[in-house]
């Protein structure tokens, strides 16, 4: 019988790749007057580029533009701060997101998440997508001080939501971090498609977060 569902976020729930697109795009034009000498284009694509789908950490990307493209009127870190501080309000969330937590919710489920990245910067996030309210349990890697793919995080959630791993599902994007890390201690891993990869061992594979009240609901018969 499955009593829980855990999820990632960034490319499960949250549109990351959408997200980033619109915040540099707003940063490039709030900051025009340090960066203008860069087109646009050039900085939103090499942006995207370094930041490769959230792999490489944000200090890291903005010290290899400014070096790239001989910015002096502003430092790296003040352009880091910048996306920090703005990135939560851009975050689009995946089409069907609240009916989906909403259908799961109805149905008596438990609710977790698993997240890896910086602590404030993750909740805030998650806070704009009007989600917080439905998990019963939210782990973010930086106040965890361990992250996925480390077994232990998955247990530690597990444990908060009072279920054993083969009564759960764990939905994530990340083929090693999320799906097999989650199926290595027992839980059933749920893919959730996205266009870095082309196959994925997993329990069940979903295009849209619409798919998954139905899945869930046969796998509790």
């Amino acid at each position: 019988m499955i009593k829980a569902v855990l999820f990632d976020l960034d490319g499960t729930l949250l549109n990351r790749d959408e997200s980033v697109q619109i915040v540099i795009e707003k940063q490039y034009d709030r900051l025009s007057r340090f960066i203008g000498h860069i087109s646009k284009e050039v900085y939103v694509t090499r942006f995207i580029e370094l930041d490769n789908h959230g792999y490489v950490w944000k200090d890291k990307v903005y010290q290899q533009l400014v070096v790239e493209f001989n910015v002096t009127e502003i430092t790296w870190e003040e352009l880091l701060d910048d996306y920090m501080l703005e990135f939560k309000n851009s975050c689009i969330p995946f089409p069907n997101l609240i009916e989906m937590l909403e259908e799961l919710r109805s149905s008596n489920l438990m609710l977790g998440m698993i997240t890896n990245g910086k602590g404030q910067f993750q909740m805030d996030n998650i806070t704009a997508l009007g989600i917080e309210k439905y998990f019963d349990t939210l782990l973010i890697s930086e106040w965890e001080g361990i992250k996925k793919p480390d077994p232990k995080i998955f247990e530690k959630a597990l444990e908060a939501l009072n279920v054993l791993p083969y009564e759960s599902l764990f939905v994530g994007d990340h083929p090693e971090n999320d799906v097999k890390a989650a199926q290595n201690i027992g839980l059933k891993g749920i893919w959730k498609k996205n266009q870095q990869w082309n196959s994925v061992d997993a329990y069940f594979i979903v295009d849209d977060l619409a798919e998954l009240p139905s899945i869930i609901g046969k796998l509790r018969k």
